[in-house]
This record gives C-alpha cells, structure tokens and sequence, in this order.
C-alpha cells in the first residue's frame, strides 16, 4: 500500500525546478504568464506530489482524479509538472512553448496534450466545466451496482482572481454549493493582483463569505509557499464534508523576481537577467530547460508509483465488477466509449405539434432506452420540455436521477455539461430559448473546441414567440450560431425531422449539436424523412416543372409548401421546396449531391427563414428574412406584419419574375 512521503529538502529543489521552467519557457517564447505560476508553483506540486491520483502510463483512465487549470494562461506551469511528472512532454516540447503546431499551446487545449484535462482560457469556463465534471462523477457512480468502486475520484480546479471576478464563477459556485459536490476541490491563488493591477481596484467582497454563503467549505493558507500548511490544506479537503471545499492560498504574484508583488510581472517574460535573479534567489543554479534527476526520481516514486498502485486497485475492482455485473460492465464500457446505436429511443407517433413537444417526447423516453443519460434546462423544463415524468431530480440525495435544475444558470449550465463530456460515461444535453443562448456562447464555443458532442435544446425559435416581444423573439442568433466552426446548427421542420436532428446528436462522437426547436404547432409534411436530416438538404416538396427553388428550415418550410401552392395557382410559377434542416450538414455531402439538390441555378433560389439572412445568400440570390428586431403581439399579427404568411411570401416570390 502506497504511503505518502514526507516532506524534505528535494521539495524545495523540485518547487526552485518547476519555478525555473517556467521562466525557462516564458522567455524562450518571449511571451507568456509567469506571474501567477511562479507564486502558486508549490501548491500545484504538492497537489500532484502527494494527493492528485492519475497514472501517466494510463492517461485515459476513467477514475482518474481530474485537474482544471481555469486561469489557463498559467499553462506554463501546468506544462512544467507533466513533464516532471513522466506525462510525455519533453524538454523539447517545453522549449516550444506557444510555437506554432507545439504539444505546449498558449492555453492548455484538451486533446492535444496528454494530461491536459480541459481546455480553459476564458476566465471562469475551467471553473464550470470542474463542476460538471463533479457531477458527473456523482452521476456514473450511482448509476451501477456492486460495492467495487468503479467511479470515485476528485476534481481538483486552479483559478485566480480574474476567473472569480467573471460573472460565470458565481452561477458555477452556486451550482456546485446547491449539489453539495462534496469531491470537488478549488484552489484560489489569492495575489491580490489582476492584469491590469491590483484587486483593490476591481473586487470588494470577502471571497470566503461568499464561498461559505453558496453552501462551500473554505480552509485557508496564509503562506503560499509554507508546503507543511499547503498539503495540509488539501488533505482536510478531501474529507467529506458534505460540501466542496474552496482552499484560499494567499501568495505574491512573481515571487522571487524584483517584481514580486507587481502586477506588471502576470502576463510578460521576465528575461533573461531579471530571470537569472529570480533563480539565484530560489537557490537555482541549473542551466535552463535542466532538472535535477532527484526531482524526477521523487515524483516517480511519490506522483507516479501512487498512481500506479490506484490503477491496478481500480483493474482489480473492475474485473469483479464485470463478473459480478456483466450486463452494467458492458453498458458501463460502452458509455465511456459513446457508443450509443443500440441505446437510441424509439421514434415517436409523428403528428403535427410543435417540435418542441416531439423532442420533450423524445427526452421522456431517452433514459429508459439509455440509461446513461443526464439533462436538464434552465428554468424552463415545461416551456423547453425537458421534464422527464417521475424522474426525482438530479441531487445530493438522489444521484441517480437523470434530470438536473440548472436554475436560471444558462452559461453555468453549458460550461458544465462541457465538463461532464470532458468527464465521460454519460450522454447530456441542456436547454432553453433560443434567444438565451448569446449567454451561453462561449461555452459552446468552448463545446466546438473540445469536441465534444454536446446537445444543445433550444425553442422558442422565432418572432412566433408572438407577445412575449423583441426581448425574446431570436433575429441574429442562428446565424451567430452557425458562424462557430464544428457545430451543427440543427432546425427541423416537423416532428419526422426533429427525431431525425437526436438521433444526429445522440449518434455524434466529437461535435456539438444545437437543435432549434419551435413553441408553435408544426403541420406533419407529408414527404418529411427523418434520415434525411443527415443530409442537410433534400428536396421536400418535388416539382419536375420547377423554375425556382424555395429553401427553408423549420416552420418556414411548411409555409414554403403553401407559398409554391399559391404562387402557382395565382401566377403560374413553378416551385419546388427544398428543407435544410442543417447548413453544416449539407456542406459535409459530396458536390454530387449537393448539385442533385440545389438543381437549379442560384439565381433561381429564395430562401425563407425568420431571422437574419446574411448566410443565406451562399445557397440563394433572394432571400426572404428579418433584419429587424421583433414585436410584442399575438403571433399571428407578429407574422402578418413582417410578411411570413404564405400569401405575402407568395406575392413576395410572383414579385421577383
């Protein structure tokens, strides 16, 4: 059984190493943060040292302990312990620090660089996504029997000053205090010090009182660079307490440089002479990119052979589990895996309704059909329809469940089911109105960045939201939607298609899905494929004798059908109509394809959408949309006057001949 260490006068050799390395590989860069690491380098080395459970020979290992780095321009530090560590970085690799196409990016990316568990940069994203990745430990460990602990690590998260000071933070400390995620761990590096100077001249609050009033256990250290009080701190954290832990380490940004204490020292290379200094003063007088062979050999022996031991436990365990429990060891393997065809839900009656209520149809029966399923929305589960009958609420209480209260929490929300994926062993999504998702944009940006296969739920769709008024009727937000690279911006037309845009999601493995979904009823078109969605385009309403095309999503293609109804009968115009459910979708088909759908030039194409139409005008030379915001009324008169009625539309396309 693996004992802890004691502390001696190599931690101090090793804390001066990583100190060094990081000066090393800011200023070979020439740009970089040192600031902060280099105050908080000793807390993150006794994370590691003595209580992080990971094995770099494993680095996938799924009941690893997880480390968010939230201020992740502190990635140079982070770089320097994987090394030391034996994650595989080298010297090299840390000599290439922010150069083009290196293992050590500006800002830690996920996927790139073994060890790195979440990409972070955006201030406060790394907070978020720590909570979701708590929850889903919860999660996955109450959903399989059998006394082998399968799943039980902590979650482990750095931040900073400027990650608090982010509105995000509070909605994510809210969240994790509301679930008393009693295995999630944050670390403050309190320096009283932001980019642009100190914090006295941006932040009031006592952070404590505000931790311990969102439900948080809060231990401080007075001394950053006392490794006694350090580690003791973390070792008290990791005693259940029914709450997470917030650890506040008070430390001195760019310690042992002459700008120690100075904000100027948090985002520029000390240089080489001011980074001479600061080494003699840590008792450092080791050539650069150089580390002692004692300090390797005693994180092999304290970091690696402690997670070593745990991963052979878990092995030991998990082989029992699987005799024990075959069946769950099985679903088990293939949640972390994402391998859900054989878990998809069966297809719903298809009537006409909204396909916000096919999708709530569809969500009622996902966790019968696949166990491993966690979701929720923002306040809004009987608008968004998330709602899943006799479900008792994702909980301290009730880990089990599969629907989770966000609360009015839309970026929290996101940002953690970020985590959650990054986490594994669960299939997730979260709603709200589609007007709400500018909160949410950069964690779902942050979803296209980690690649993971978010499922994004939102209704509400259209200035059909009627008198609620322009503050909720979307106009640009599709289109902000569809401006970020490696989602699909999914908007079906009925409820054939809406099943079609989930089994998208649900089958996806490395990209976001936004499906866009509608509060009004929506006619069931009689040539509607669900299979079709995959393809992003198809011709809905054929016409042989077509000398224009109509392209729509969504509610408008309905309106699209009727409109090339009357714009025949009153003007003997020729239309057929083309759904395209999903423009990122159709652009992945073969130019063949492509050509067999958009048959006819784009000077014979209009395109019908209500909303923005800047994107449009890539598939069609008229493009028939909403430039303006919305208007408090009824739906019907909201429609009426900005013309997408079938008649208006109608004239409007008899008007281009």
């Amino acid at each position: 059984m693996y004992q802890k260490q004691p502390l001696s006068n190599v931690d101090d050799l090793a804390v001066a190493a990583i100190r060094s390395l990081v000066i090393d590989e800011t200023n070979q860069a020439k740009s970089g943060h040192p600031g902060m690491a280099l105050d908080i380098a000793p807390t993150l080395y006794l994370l590691f040292r003595n209580h992080l459970v990971s094995d770099p020979a494993h680095p996938e290992w799924v009941n690893r302990d997880r480390f968010v780095l939230s201020s992740g321009h502190n990635s140079a530090l982070l770089y320097a312990l994987l090394h030391v560590c034996g994650y595989g970085l080298t010297i090299d690799d840390l000599r290439k620090f922010r150069q083009f196409d290196s293992l050590t990016p500006g800002h830690p990316e996920y996927g790139r660089t073994v060890g790195v568990d979440a990409t972070a940069g955006p201030l406060g994203q790394g907070i978020s996504q720590a909570v979701g990745m708590a929850m889903a430990e919860r999660a996955v460990a109450a959903s399989y029997r059998g006394d082998e602990a399968i799943m039980s690590h902590f979650t482990y998260c750095l931040c900073g000053d400027g990650c608090l000071e982010e509105g995000l933070s509070q909605e994510a400390i809210s969240l994790a205090g509301l679930h008393k995620l009693e295995k999630l761990v944050l670390i403050y590096d309190e320096n009283g010090s932001t980019l642009d100077g100190p914090t006295s001249a941006s932040l009031i609050e006592d952070e404590g009182l505000r931790f311990q009033a969102s439900g948080w256990r809060v231990i401080e250290v007075r001394d950053g660079n006392d490794l006694a009080s350090v580690d003791e701190a973390i070792e008290k954290a990791k005693t259940p307490m029914g709450k997470p832990t917030l650890i506040i380490v008070h430390t001195i940004i760019g310690y042992g440089t002459s700008l120690a204490g100075n904000h100027k020292c948090h985002g520029n290379p000390l240089g080489l002479d001011e980074g001479a200094k600061a080494k003699a003063n840590y008792g450092y007088g080791y050539p650069p990119f150089t580390v002692p062979a004692e300090v390797y050999d005693l994180l092999k022996a304290t970091f690696a052979a402690r997670g070593r031991e745990a991963y052979g436990r878990w092995q030991g365990d998990y082989a029992a589990f699987r005799n024990s429990h075959p069946g769950e060891a099985i679903r088990f393997g293939k949640a972390f895996r994402r391998e859900t065809e054989e878990f998809l839900p069966p297809e719903p009656e298809y009537v006409s309704e909204a396909s916000r209520r096919t999708s709530g149809k569809i969500v009622a029966s996902l966790h019968d059909a696949m166990p491993f399923t966690l979701g929720g929305s923002a306040d809004v589960a009987s608008s968004v329809m998330t709602a899943i009958p006799g479900d008792p609420g994702f909980s301290h209480e009730h880990p089990e469940a599969h629907n989770v209260n966000f609360g009015i929490r839309e970026f929290a929300m996101a940002g953690a089911q970020n985590g959650m994926l990054l986490h594994g062993g669960l299939v997730t999504y979260v709603g709200c109105f589609l007007i709400f998702s500018d909160y949410m944009k950069n964690a779902i940006r942050m979803s296209a960045l980690e690649r993971v296969p978010a499922i994004y739920l939102f209704s509400h769709d259209s200035i059909a939201v009627g008198e609620d008024g322009p503050t909720h009727e979307p106009v640009e937000q599709l289109t902000a939607l569809r401006t970020i690279p490696g989602i699909h911006v999914i908007r079906p037309a009925d409820a054939r298609e809406t099943y079609g845009a989930w089994r998208i999601a649900l089958l996806s493995k490395n990209t976001p899905n936004c499906l866009i979904l509608s509060r009004q009823t929506l006619p069931l078109l009689e040539r509607s494929e669900a299979n079709k969605v995959g393809k992003g385009a198809y011709i809905v309403y054929p016409n042989d004798k077509a000398t224009v095309q109509f392209l729509a999503t969504g509610s408008e293609v309905s309106l699209a059908i009727e409109a090339a109804k009357i714009a025949k009968e009153k003007g003997g115009l020729e239309a057929e109509v083309v759904s395209m459910p999903c423009l990122e979708l159709f652009e992945e088909q073969d130019e063949a394809y492509k050509a067999s759908v958009l048959r006819l030039p784009k000077i014979s194409r209009c395109s019908f959408e209500m909303g923005s139409g800047a994107m449009w005008y890539r598939y069609a030379d008229h493009v028939y949309s909403i430039e303006s915001f919305g208007k408090s009324a009824p739906a019907s008169q909201v429609l009426d006057d900005f013309g997408f009625t079938p008649a208006k539309a109608a004239a409007w396309a008899l008007g281009l001949k």
